[in-house]
């Protein structure tokens, strides 16, 4: 019966929130950063499911690099922050619903994606990779991609590099699940940044698959916002340069990658 209940008051509140939408400042005249700053809290969407920057410990806290970064954000935006956890499918949808302030889970830069929505400047640079099966020999490069069956969300950048390189995707909704799609046989390969594969090896080392191809490392972190909302996307622009200058970036980066991923 909780459960039940807890279920209708999270669709109500959906809907409540979709009718209100994610209006810009051309339409309502005011940047969704005073809305923010009058509210007194950063509405984030994120994964929970994508470790090591979005996911539950052991405890079930959300926590992960990507979680951390929102909360330093917010913290020198002067508001609280609350996470919001969707699906990697629908976390734009939620943006454009006003269902979320901002996305903070990993997103990649595209141009079709900024033709709806403007970008901060890049928090994070890491590389992409390709796992395979541990006994596959037979994908050295994207290149070898062409006719090969990629376990990727559809609607992810990875998802359209595999496309791109000639590969058929097979729509996953989560990393574990393409990883498992790749053991099972379903699909040849899947595509991610080399940091998330690794933190799934470090929690799986008798997991039966390998990195077998890097590309060079690249912007991979950015948090776009719904266009029109110039003084949002400035403040936060200016949250990371004060968390990069101080040290936290790297902080947080080293506390969960190992490995300081913040600087160019």
């Amino acid at each position: 019966m909780k459960k039940w209940i807890r279920v209708m008051l999270i669709g109500l509140m959906t809907l409540g929130l979709v009718a209100c939408g994610n209006k810009s400042q051309t339409e309502t005249g005011k940047d969704k950063l005073d809305e923010i700053k009058e509210r007194g809290y950063l509405l984030v969407g994120t994964e929970g499911t994508y470790a090591p920057n979005s996911y539950h410990d052991a405890d079930n806290k959300l926590v992960g690099f990507d979680v951390e970064v929102a909360a330093t954000i917010a913290k020198h935006l002067g508001v609280e922050v609350k996470y919001v956890e969707t699906e990697w499918a629908s976390i734009f949808a939620a943006l454009d619903a006003g269902q979320i302030d901002v996305v903070v889970n990993e997103v990649g830069y595209t141009e079709e994606r900024a033709e709806k929505y403007d970008f901060t400047e890049p928090y994070a640079f890491v590389q992409g990779g390709i796992l395979v099966r541990e006994d596959d020999d037979s994908i050295r490069s994207f290149e070898d991609l062409e006719g090969k069956v990629a376990a990727n969300e559809s609607t992810s950048t990875w998802g359209a590099t595999a496309v791109e390189y000639g590969a058929t995707l097979d729509p996953v909704n989560a990393m574990a699940q393409s990883i498992s799609e790749v053991l099972n046989g379903r699909a040849d390969c899947t595509l991610n940044y080399v940091t998330a594969f690794h933190d799934y090896m470090k929690e799986n080392p008798d997991a039966k698959v390998k990195i077998a191809v890097y590309s060079d490392p690249e912007p991979s972190s950015y948090i776009p916002v719904v266009k029109g909302n110039e003084k949002l996307v400035e403040a936060i622009n200016q949250a990371l340069k004060e968390a990069q200058e101080s040290g936290e970036l790297s902080a947080i980066s080293e506390k969960y990658f190992g490995v300081d991923v913040t600087q160019k």
